[in-house]
């Protein structure tokens, strides 16, 4: 593994093993981790996003890669459902093999190792990244519960399109998606913040990617795998290994390359998010093999992430451009 890898994996995974001892010791007890995710997600995320965003101009994004990311997603997501059948249980493996951890892993992550540019890059993905997967998976649900309901007769018309609706505007007032395209409006005016402002959100959004790291070693010393390995494993093996692979070979026959290119495959190769567990939760389907997924992904992602990291860089004339 070369120097540019190694600088941006090992302060990830040191702090992520200052919070998995910090868990184990007990100097920040479980009760504690809903309230640390509420200040990362709620506070702090918001802050980095929009600060981030605000100086990016539309006509600087391109959505092309994004485009083929959700071309690979949709491709495993569907695949699930074909195999698995169209029902709950479905429907969560499926957004847990496609969910990547663009928060609390990939921020820092490629902020380490691509800088601004970067980061630009993926919050132009992480913009449409949970409004496209999590209003995709809101609706294969709610029809999924309204065909059990209605005794395996599918939901009318009527009911798809407020089901839709409802997903759809739960995805946009979210503390992701909306900081971003308020930052992107803000940008297109041409104002810049005033510095009493600026230096607030500066500090805020600088504390996200330690704290959010922290946080993700806290809730691994918290959780059990127990039985559920096996399948745990096939589920991190898909979204850590298959999803970054996929996503690679469509994006290198379709021209992608240069810097959009390693965001892309880096961010497929992240571990399992945590939305897909509060889906489980939701919809109380496979929670216990879903929080066995993501601390199995997370665990992997070291190895997994670092290879995909490797590979690329070891692929100059690919990724070129």
């Amino acid at each position: 593994m070369n120097q540019p890898v190694l600088d941006a994996l090992i302060p990830v995974v040191l702090l992520i093993a200052v919070g998995f001892v910090s868990g184990r010791l007990g100097f920040i007890k479980a009760s504690a981790v809903k309230d640390l995710s509420n200040l990362v997600f709620l506070v702090l995320t918001p802050a980095l996003l929009f600060r981030t965003m605000g100086t990016v101009k539309v006509q600087q994004l391109d959505f092309r890669p994004v485009a083929i990311y959700f071309v690979a997603a949709g491709l495993i997501f569907a695949a699930i459902l074909a195999l698995r059948g169209l029902n709950r249980r479905a429907a969560v493996l499926a957004l847990a093999s496609t969910f990547s951890n663009t928060l609390m892993i990939g921020v820092p992550l490629v902020g380490l190792a691509y800088g601004q540019a970067g980061l630009v890059v993926l919050f132009t993905l992480v913009s449409v990244h949970a409004l496209v997967l999590l209003t995709s998976a809101t609706l294969v649900l709610e029809f999924a519960v309204a065909r059990e309901a209605a005794g395996a007769r599918p939901p009318g018309l009527r009911q798809l399109l407020g089901t839709a609706a409802k997903a759809a505007r739960g995805a946009v007032i979210h503390p992701v998606p909306l900081p971003i395209l308020a930052g992107l409006l803000f940008a297109q005016t041409g104002l810049t913040l005033p510095a009493v402002v600026d230096k607030p959100l500066q500090l805020l959004g600088s504390a996200f990617s330690p704290l959010a790291l922290v946080l993700v070693g806290v809730t691994l010393a918290s959780t059990a795998i127990g039985p559920h390995f096996k399948g745990a494993l096939a589920l991190a093996t898909v979204k850590n290994v298959v999803h970054p692979l996929l996503l690679a070979g469509i994006a290198w026959a379709l021209g992608l390359s240069g810097l959009t290119l390693l965001v892309m495959v880096v961010t497929a190769s992240l571990p399992i998010g945590a939305n897909v567990f509060l889906f489980s939760q939701r919809y109380q389907v496979a929670e216990d093999l879903v929080t066995a997924s993501v601390t199995v992904s997370s665990l992997l992602g070291l190895f997994t992430v670092s290879a995909v990291m490797a590979l690329l860089t070891a692929f100059p004339h690919v990724t070129a451009g």
